[in-house]
């Protein structure tokens, strides 16, 4: 394949993980802001600034376009721990590329909810049909961790334990960070909790 046709092939992938983005990111804020049923697709795929036959190539519907917010996230997590220094401790790294994905220049992730944001994330995360998309998002994601963890630590996730129990771990981490926030009487930053979360994870989970 010619140099001109790969960068013309990656200029439309970039694309097209830009739109996915920006479908993604409306659904959440539409759905937090006016409630799963005052936020259409039609509505979701106007503020992304496509149609809604557009929306329906990305997503079966608004959920899956909820829960593909937190496997693209997770995905970046796994490219950045990838590319992370092949010398630096796994955890350090593993570290490293989760707080670059929740940093605080990134777009929903500026600062603490305030505590209407949480309710409604809170209440947008009980939708039935949103639960059942979260499960399929949560089980790509921690294969996407697993496969970088093997990569990183030359083991294979069919006949080790280990890259498939350090994801497990690294994936519930990022959970227990993002529910503890939500249900904080003062909701805080997420860099903040995921930080402490990830400290502890490191050091083995001591006893407090």
């Amino acid at each position: 394949m010619a140099a001109e046709d790969r960068a013309r092939m990656g200029l439309r992938e970039r694309k097209k993980q830009e739109t996915r983005d920006a479908l993604s990111q409306a659904a959440v804020r539409l759905i937090v802001e006016r409630g799963w049923s005052g936020a259409t697709e039609e509505d979701i795929a106007a503020a992304a600034n496509v149609s809604v036959r557009t929306f329906r190539n990305y997503f079966s519907g608004k959920a899956e376009a909820v829960a593909a917010r937190h496997v693209d996230r997770v995905r970046r997590i796994a490219d950045e721990l990838r590319a992370r220094p092949p010398a630096e401790p796994l955890w350090e790294a593993a570290g490293a590329a989760v707080q670059q994905q929740f940093a605080p220049e990134r777009d929903l992730d500026r600062s603490a909810p305030d505590q209407a944001q949480a309710d409604s994330v809170r209440l947008m995360l009980t939708e039935p049909a949103l639960q059942g998309e979260l499960t399929k998002a949560y089980t790509t994601a921690e294969a996407e961790l697993t496969a970088a963890i093997a990569e990183r630590t030359g083991t294979d996730p069919t006949s080790d334990l280990y890259p498939n129990l350090a994801a497990a771990a690294l994936g519930a981490a990022i959970g227990a960070a993002i529910a503890h926030c939500l249900q904080a009487e003062r909701p805080r930053p997420i860099g903040q909790v995921l930080r402490d979360a990830l400290h502890q994870l490191t050091d083995g989970l001591p006893v407090p």
